[in-house]
C-alpha cells in the first residue's frame, strides 16, 4: 500500500514557468523531437545522389543497373522504413516507461542514434545500401519511442495550467528539425554529393548534448508516486520542477488518482481496447492519430522537391523555396505553442485541420489551372506553405498531448501504443504510396488529403471536449459527461444508462454524477 500524505486541499493547482521545466522540455524534444522532424525530410535534398549511390553498388555487384521502378521502389522503402522502425518503437513504449520511467527511457534509447548514425555515415566507405536503410530503420524505432515519451514526459512533469503549452514544445522542435534537414541540405552546406552520408548521420550531435544533460533532471513525479510508490522522490522532484508555491495540493491530486487506482493494474492494449468505460477516448485517439498523418503532411515533408517540381519551379529555386517553407513551420509552431492555454485543445485542431483541408483542395485546382495561368504555380506554393503552417499550429503537437490528457496513469502506456501504432502505420503508408498514388491520380490526390482534414475537423468539433487547464481527474469526468450525452442521443437508452457501473477510467460511478468543468476535483 502507498505511503499517503496528509495535506490540506489548496484549491487550484497553479504554478509558473521555471528554469527547470523548460529545460527539460528544451532537452527532451532537442535531443528527440528534433530527430522525428529532421528525418522527416533528410532524404528530401540528397534523393538523386542515394538512388545513385543504389545504382551503382548494385551495377558493381551484378553487373547490371537498377530499372527505374525497381529504383523507385528501393527509393520508397528507404523512405518508409523510417515508418516500419516507428511502428516497433511505439509498440514497445509502453513496456520501456513502465520498467525505467519516462526519462530513464529517453535516456537509455539514445543508443539508437548512435548505432543509426554510424550505420549510414558508413555506408558509403563499405559499399552497402543495406546499411542506409538499416540506418533509417533503427533511427525510426527510437523516434517511435521519442514520439510517444516525451509528450508524457512532459505532460506529466507540468502543472495543468503549462501542459499545453510544454505539451507543443516537441512540435516546434519537430518543426526546427525539418528545417535543419533544409538548410543543411543546401548546396552550399551538405547538400553535395559527397557529403550525403554524413548529412545523414549528424542527427548524433543533438542526442549527445541530450545524453550529457538530461540525465541530472528528476524522473516524472506522476511517475514516481502513482507506479513506484516513491513519496520522498516525488517531493524532491516537485520543488525541482516548481517555483515558490505550494506542492500539497498537487500531491493530493496525484494521491487521489492513485487511490482510484489502487486495484487497477497498468493496461494492456488488449485490456485497454476491451473497456467500455474508455471506447470514445480510445476512438478519439485513433482518428486524431490517423488523420494526423493522412492529412497529407509527411506526403509534404518527404517529396517537398518533386511537389515543387510538378508546380514548375524552376529547379535551381526549389532548394530555397523548401528551405523557406521551414521558417513558416517554426513560427506556426510558436504561434500554436502560445495560444494553446488560451484557445484550447479544440480550437488549434479544428483550426489545423481546416485550414490543412482548404489547402490541400487548393493545391489540386493551382496544378490543375498552371498550364494556363502561370502565377498558379505560385498559389500551389502558398497552399504547401498553408498545410505546413496549418499542420503545426495544431495537429503537429495537439494528438500526442491529447493522448496523454485523456488517460489515467494505468491506461496511459497503452493509449500511447495504440495512437503511435497507427501514427506510423498511417505514415508509412503515405510515404510508401504517395508517389504512385501521384503518378496514377495526378493533381487529385491532393483531394484525397482534403477530404481526411475536413473529416477529423468535424469528429474533434463533435465528440472531443476541451481539456484546456484541467487535471486528469477532471478530464476523466468531463469526457464521462460527453459520453454519456452520446450515449443517450444514440448508442443506449438513458435508463439503461444509469444501471451501467463502470470501474474503469471514464466511466460513471453513480447515476446521479455531476460535473461542472470549472470545479476542482473532490
Amino acid at each position: 500500500m502507498a505511503e499517503e500524505i496528509l495535506v490540506p486541499s489548496s484549491g487550484k493547482i497553479t504554478s509558473h514557468l521555471t528554469g527547470s521545466l523548460l529545460a527539460v522540455a528544451f532537452l527532451t524534444s532537442f535531443g528527440s523531437s528534433m530527430l522525428y522532424g529532421y528525418n522527416l525530410a533528410v532524404v528530401n535534398s540528397p534523393a538523386a545522389y542515394i538512388k545513385d549511390f543504389y545504382n551503382q553498388t548494385v551495377l558493381s555487384r551484378n553487373g547490371t543497373g537498377l530499372s527505374g521502378e525497381t529504383l523507385t521502389l528501393m527509393y520508397s522503402l528507404t523512405v518508409s522504413v523510417f515508418a516500419i522502425g516507428g511502428l516497433l518503437g511505439s509498440l514497445i513504449v509502453g513496456m520501456l516507461v513502465t520498467r525505467f520511467g519516462r526519462k530513464g527511457t529517453v535516456v537509455k534509447t539514445t543508443v539508437l542514434v548512435f548505432i543509426a548514425g554510424s550505420l549510414m555515415g558508413f555506408s558509403r566507405i563499405c559499399g552497402s545500401p543495406e546499411m542506409v536503410i538499416f540506418g533509417r530503420f533503427i533511427t525510426g524505432i527510437h523516434s517511435g519511442i521519442s514520439l510517444s515519451v516525451v509528450p508524457m514526459y512532459l505532460g506529466e512533469i507540468a502543472p495543468k495550467n503549462l501542459r499545453g503549452f510544454l505539451g507543443l514544445v516537441p512540435s516546434i522542435f519537430i518543426g526546427t528539425g525539418v528545417f535543419a534537414a533544409q538548410i543543411l541540405g543546401l548546396h552550399e552546406l551538405l547538400g553535395k554529393e559527397e557529403y550525403w552520408p554524413l548529412f545523414l548521420s549528424v542527427l548524433v550531435v543533438p542526442t549527445f548534448i541530450q545524453l550529457l544533460l538530461l540525465p541530472w533532471f528528476p524522473e516524472s513525479p506522476r511517475y514516481l508516486l502513482i507506479e513506484k510508490n516513491n513519496v520522498h522522490a516525488t517531493i524532491k522532484a516537485l520543488k525541482w520542477y516548481r517555483a515558490k508555491c505550494d506542492i500539497q495540493a498537487e500531491i493530493e491530486e496525484m494521491q487521489d488518482e492513485q487511490r482510484s487506482l489502487s486495484s487497477v493494474e497498468t493496461l494492456s492494449v488488449w485490456n485497454l481496447l476491451q473497456d467500455d468505460s474508455v471506447r470514445w477516448q480510445v476512438l478519439s485517439v485513433v482518428v486524431i492519430n490517423i488523420g494526423m498523418q493522412l492529412s497529407g503532411i509527411d506526403a509534404i515533408w518527404f517529396y517537398t522537391n518533386d511537389i515543387f517540381e510538378n508546380a514548375g519551379i524552376p529547379a535551381p529555386e526549389i532548394q530555397y523555396t523548401t528551405a523557406g517553407t521551414g521558417i513558416i513551420e517554426i513560427i506556426a509552431g510558436l504561434i500554436g505553442c502560445f495560444t494553446i492555454e488560451k484557445l484550447g485543445r479544440r480550437h488549434l485542431m479544428i483550426g489545423g485541420f481546416t485550414m490543412m483541408g482548404i489547402c490541400s483542395a487548393g493545391i489540386t485546382l493551382a496544378l490543375i489551372l498552371q498550364v494556363k495561368l502561370l502565377f498558379m504555380r505560385y498559389v500551389s506554393v502558398c497552399c504547401v506553405v498553408g498545410i505546413i503552417a496549418g499542420f503545426c499550429i495544431g495537429p503537429a503537437g495537439v494528438p500526442f498531448l491529447i493522448t496523454a490528457e485523456l488517460f489515467k496513469q494505468s491506461h496511459r502506456p497503452a493509449a500511447y501504443i495504440i495512437g503511435g501504432s497507427l501514427n506510423w502505420l498511417s505514415n508509412f503508408t503515405v510515404g510508401f504510396v504517395f508517389p504512385f498514388l501521384q503518378m496514377s491520380a495526378g493533381s487529385y490526390c491532393y483531394l484525397v488529403f482534403s477530404t481526411v482534414c475536413f473529416s477529423v475537423a468535424v469528429y474533434v468539433y463533435i465528440v472531443i471536449p476541451e481539456t484546456k487547464n484541467k487535471t486528469f481527474m477532471e478530464i476523466s469526468r468531463l469526457f464521462s459527461k460527453k459520453e454519456a450525452t452520446l450515449e443517450s442521443q444514440g448508442l443506449f437508452h438513458v435508463d439503461q444508462l444509469k444501471l451501467r457501473k463502470m470501474n474503469g477510467y471514464g466511466g460513471l460511478e453513480h447515476a446521479s454524477l455531476e460535473f461542472d468543468s470549472s470545479s476542482s476535483v473532490p
